[in-house]
């Protein structure tokens, strides 16, 4: 059973509110570039992808610098397209990603996956599976 909500996105019934709610809200927050806003709902020791060079980032900071010193260079955008949960504690969002130039150019457009572990209302990891 999919079931949309008010963002527009459609999503199966199993995942959680609570956790649609936080992953609309940081997504949403990245988007608008408040940086503040996604880490309030970030895990202190979160595990971020690092989607340019590979591996990942640990901690509020390290994400912080991540997103600046990507954002120096491109300008990347995500649309939520959908969710799921494969079990408890773990979300997997489809996403429409652009990512343009700092000129407004297309670099790249394409469907990805987002994997979320999520543990008391906060993201403790993200890993990024490509479409």
């Amino acid at each position: 059973m999919v079931i949309p909500n008010n963002a527009g996105v459609n999503m199966p019934a199993a995942v959680a509110a609570a956790d649609r709610d936080l992953l609309i809200a940081i997504y949403r927050a990245f988007n608008l570039r408040d940086i503040d806003a996604v880490l309030a709902r970030l895990d202190p020791a979160v595990e971020w992808p690092n989607g340019m060079e590979g591996g990942h980032v640990h901690g509020h900071e390290a994400v912080r610098a991540y997103w600046r010193r990507q954002w120096d260079m491109i300008d990347p955008h995500v649309e939520l397209q959908g969710f799921c949960s494969d079990e408890p504690g773990s979300v997997t969002v489809e996403v429409r990603q652009v990512i343009r130039d700092r000129a407004g150019a297309v670099l790249r457009e394409q469907t990805v996956e987002h994997v979320y572990r999520i543990a008391d209302g906060r993201v403790r990891r993200m890993d990024i599976v490509k479409g």
